[in-house]
């Protein structure tokens, strides 16, 4: 199944309401899981991101609706990256090189 990272920031909401990050974050997870989405990890963190996620779907509308669902919440602006992980770089490199 394809994985995605999510770099997360909080928004003005999200902030002020620090104290339940770990209780949305358990939410994410459960909204994530009825739109066919899996939550595998998430990081709080230091630096241009508040937290990193790492979710998997079975393609990209999927994991748009799991994130589109949880920016509308308020508490989270995303950007969404792709990953590819081993096996997958091995076949992308094997088509590309013919």
């Amino acid at each position: 199944m394809p994985t995605y990272v999510a770099l997360l920031n909080w928004t003005e909401q999200g902030i002020r309401n620090y104290k339940e990050t770990a209780k949305r974050a358990d939410s994410f997870s459960a909204a994530a899981q009825k739109l066919g989405a899996k939550l595998l990890n998430i990081y709080w963190t230091v630096g241009p991101y508040d937290l990193v996620a790492t979710i998997e779907a079975p393609d990209d509308e999927t994991v748009t609706a799991t994130l589109l669902q949880l920016g509308g919440v308020g508490n989270v602006r995303s950007t969404t990256l792709r990953a590819f992980g081993r096996e997958e770089m091995d076949r992308i490199i094997t088509k590309a090189v013919g």
